[in-house]
């Protein structure tokens, strides 16, 4: 169960990264509620995984989640670059999250 509540962590950090671009500097009322409730979802979320994951693992899969959400949330919604070394980043950040996983 932890490491579901650590992915929805992830995936509500992903929301908040995207709300931010959309409250143009927090000036826009509704999507500023929503970022900020994402954002508390996000740490409720992985404070609860933390109670049975190690704090580093937790910490690294829950960051690393939403680096790579919101590179994808990017590319989809923005139409950000999706250059090779870029790719291959990011294939790298999932790499580290499976050995994270599987080391755990």
């Amino acid at each position: 169960m932890s490491w579901f509540l650590l992915f929805c962590a992830g995936l509500f950090e992903v929301c908040w990264a995207i709300g931010l671009k959309y409250t143009d500097g927090f000036t826009r009322p509704l999507p500023t509620v929503l970022t900020v409730a994402a954002m508390a979802a996000s740490l409720g979320l992985l404070g609860l995984a933390m109670r049975e994951l190690p704090l580093g693992t937790a910490y690294a899969i829950w960051t690393g989640v939403g680096a790579v959400g919101t590179v994808i949330a990017g590319i989809v919604l923005f139409g950000e670059s999706m250059a090779l070394v870029r790719m291959a980043s990011v294939g790298l950040i999932i790499v580290g999250l499976v050995g994270l996983k599987v080391s755990a």
